[in-house]
């Protein structure tokens, strides 16, 4: 399962299956042999969408920030400035639903109002990164001939760690999600094969498809015997690959940083993201940003920041989106220290 881009399916219509056309009463009343995913009658849909919304809100009461997704595992609802291109990047300060995976809530009552504004919605995501579980998904995809479970095992041995007992999801194509939570002061980013082929990694940003969901391709379940298990601690060694490397920090020197305020710490940070390669530039953009706002130089080195992420490939509305959610997680964090 790869991370969805947070727009959401483009209509109602378009989310739920199309209906066969009713036989004439002349015809042949002849069984033709269809998946049942396949088969979508209203009352299959509403009953599909209740169960989603009832395995939402038992996630929620675990402490899960969830938000309902189509058969097609997008976030259920579109965004509210689809029609405005120039819109600036909004992850739900306008207080409307539809911004992905920025929608996902614990509350009960918000849960029941963003099902209520999709029902088409059969299934639900988990969002990964978020407190007070921190969840990072590891999602072993057997697609396209891998072996990510080898893989894995493989990368366990060479790196001296053990996968502790924790809630594993089976998905419709024979794939695993494997739930493992971080430490609160540390951003996971989102990967797709970097690990190894077959394995993905759902960090900050990134969401899982919840057990109980019903997508096109079939239904996500809990593999036995894993489901009253609270999401087990990723190891260390695990965690150090899941992490982008850091920039190298050169000693200060008199005179650094003159100019543009913010050092050689700032600089190497900018690096980092201008030789970022296709598939990591988003990632690094967001660890480089984070560190940059943790550090007290996030206000001079944004733009800079965002400049180099343009220059590596991505949109500006892409890297001035990537530095404000950076900006957010920090500011949040520090408030969270603040309090406790």
């Amino acid at each position: 399962m790869a991370t969805r881009d947070p727009d959401g399916p483009r209509s109602p219509r378009q989310a739920a299956a199309p209906q066969a056309p009713a036989p004439s009463p002349d015809a042949p009343r002849t069984r033709h042999p269809t998946r049942p995913s396949a088969v979508r009658t209203p009352a299959h849909a509403a009953h599909a969408h209740a169960l989603a919304l009832a395995h939402a809100l038992s996630a929620a009461e675990r402490g899960l920030a969830v938000l309902p997704l189509s058969r097609t595992k997008l976030p259920a609802l579109r965004s509210p400035h689809r029609a405005d291109p120039a819109a600036r990047p909004c992850h739900g300060e306008c207080g409307l639903p539809g911004h992905g995976v920025y929608d996902a809530t614990r509350d009960p009552v918000r849960v029941r109002r963003l099902f209520a504004a999709a029902p088409w919605a059969t299934g639900y995501g988990i969002a990964c990164g978020l407190p007070p579980y921190h969840l990072i998904g590891v999602d072993l995809d057997t697609k396209n001939g891998a072996d990510p479970l080898r893989a894995l095992r493989d990368l366990a041995v060479r790196h001296l760690f053990a996968l502790p007992p924790t809630i594993v999801v089976r998905t419709p194509s024979g794939g695993r999600h494997l739930w493992l939570t971080g430490p609160p002061d540390v951003v996971v980013p989102n990967s797709a094969g970097r690990l190894a082929p077959g394995i993905d990694i759902r960090g900050t940003g990134g969401y899982l498809v919840g057990p109980g969901s019903r997508t096109a391709h079939g239904v996500y379940t809990t593999a036995p015997g894993t489901a009253a298990l609270p999401p087990a601690p990723c190891p260390r060694p695990l965690l150090r690959l899941l992490l982008p490397p850091a920039p190298v920090r050169q000693p200060r020197t008199a005179g650094a940083g003159r100019g543009s305020g913010v050092g050689a710490h700032g600089r190497g940070l900018v690096r980092f993201v201008l030789d970022a390669h296709p598939g990591q530039r988003n990632t690094r953009l967001f660890w480089a940003a984070c560190r940059a706002y943790e550090d007290g130089l996030g206000p001079r080195l944004a733009d800079a920041l965002a400049a180099a992420a343009v220059h590596a490939g991505l949109t500006a509305r892409e890297a001035r989106s990537t530095v404000a959610s950076a900006e957010r997680l920090t500011r949040g964090r520090g408030r969270e220290r603040e309090r406790g």
